[in-house]
Formats: C-alpha cells, structure tokens, sequence
C-alpha cells in the first residue's frame, strides 16, 4: 500500500484501526527528504499497515497536536493507541523491526497500560494543581 497523506479531519480515522505509522515532514527538511523512500519501500512491503504522512508546513494544527519540534518524526499506532514516538530518520532494517516489534505487542496488556495512564491523567486534571506540575497529555510523545 502506498503512503497516504494524513489531516486533521481523517486522523482519528486513519489510527482508529490496525497499525498505522504516520512520518511527519516538511518539504525544506533535507532528512525528511532521505526519509521518504525508506517509508514508501517498507510501505509496499507491508500492504497490511498503513503508512500515512503528515506535512507539518500544511498541518499545524496537526503538527501541534503531537508537539512536533524535530523532524522527520515517527508515531506509530495500533488499534487506537499510540505506541511509539521518536524524531529522526529511521533506517530501512530499524524500521522493519519497529513493524515487527509493533506486530508481536501484547495489546491486552497494552490497552490496560493505557488506560490507566489515561485515568491517571484524567484525575490528575481533575485535582487543583498543588505541585505545581501540570497534567501531561499520555499521547504526547
């Protein structure tokens, strides 16, 4: 499958089933640009996963949302949840790995974890903030 370019309006969408592996890029990022063919080729070996890219130039808000101050920058999802977020290019074998690695996750044990740091994060909001730490976001990479 070939990559798909990824907006605010089809994001939920697109991470809400499967594993998907999203590479936020800007076209004046010379990385960026070393990047992408190494994307697109994992990308057609893995027809079974998306591959969605994010132009952070186009989409700010996006771009925000995740709190993108390096890239290329990798998120990868599985069914809903976020499960890895690094800046940088990835080689070609490290990227193959990540997929493997993504592929043999206990979601089980994944979809507990996350839970409860989404409650966790929820009653932390909820609490006035004594320690003068603010609640952090459990997607934020």
């Amino acid at each position: 499958m070939a990559t798909r370019a990824m907006t605010l309006e089809n994001h939920d969408q697109t991470v809400e089933d499967g594993i998907v592996l999203i590479d936020f890029w800007a076209d004046w990022c010379g990385p960026c640009h070393r990047f992408a063919p190494v994307f697109e080729a994992v990308s057609e070996a893995n027809p079974d996963v998306t591959f969605a890219k994010v132009d952070t130039e186009s989409e700010q808000e996006l771009s925000a949302r995740y709190q993108v101050s390096s890239i290329p920058m990798l998120v990868v999802y599985r069914d809903g949840i976020p499960v890895f977020g690094q800046p940088g290019a990835v080689p070609q074998p490290a990227l193959e790995d990540l997929l493997k690695q993504v592929r043999e996750l206990d979601m089980d044990a994944v979809k507990a974890e996350y839970g409860q740091r989404l409650a966790e994060a929820q009653q932390q909001q909820a609490q006035p903030a004594r320690s003068g730490r603010s609640a952090t976001d459990p997607t934020a990479f």
